[in-house]
């Protein structure tokens, strides 16, 4: 019943504001939980939303320029966001302690969010198709959708991002 009504929710907010990140919370890999968007540390946030552990290389490739886009752009951060169906607490904990695992850096373990939910409303919320490719959504603090993209990275990819961050 609470996923149908969240799902609602989301429905009704999405088509009346456009695609928008729903309220969500969830914990960092660093163990701390963020209340998003809100919970989200810059004015805008890029998003990198993965559904599938073999999308990570294609991750990657937004993560080697994301450093140098974010210090032209003070007030952008960026995310990771691996996107996970809904699990009990100890499978969610064997997950988050693998992904610490791989992952020595704190600042990238703070930047790493995994999300443990419906996947089809929060989706649609977003205005994300399938799962079979990554998303970069560019955010602002009310969780209003600015910009995406899907797939690798390239350079027409971040030349856009740029000129959305632009604004």
């Amino acid at each position: 019943m609470r996923a149908f009504i969240f799902s609602v929710m989301l429905q009704a907010l999405s088509s009346a504001q456009g695609p928008t990140f729903p309220p969500l919370k969830a914990e960092n890999l660093n163990g701390v939980t963020v209340d998003m968007p809100s919970g989200f540390e810059g004015d805008l946030n890029l998003l990198l939303i993965a559904f599938l552990q073999k999308q990570q290389a294609d991750v990657d490739t937004w993560l080697k320029p994301l450093p140098a886009i974010a210090k032209a752009h003070p007030k952008l951060r960026y995310y990771e966001l691996p996107t996970i169906k809904a699990m009990n607490r100890m499978v969610r904990w064997l997950i988050n302690n693998g992904m610490r695992g791989g992952i020595p850096d704190k600042d990238q373990r703070a930047r790493t969010i995994t999300l443990y939910i419906d996947k089809e409303p929060f989706k649609k919320s977003l205005g994300l198709g399938g799962e079979n490719q990554i998303y970069a959504v560019l955010i602002d603090k009310s969780g209003k959708v600015l910009w995406k993209e899907e797939g690798l990275y390239s350079d027409a990819k971040g030349k856009s991002l740029e000129a959305a961050l632009g604004r």
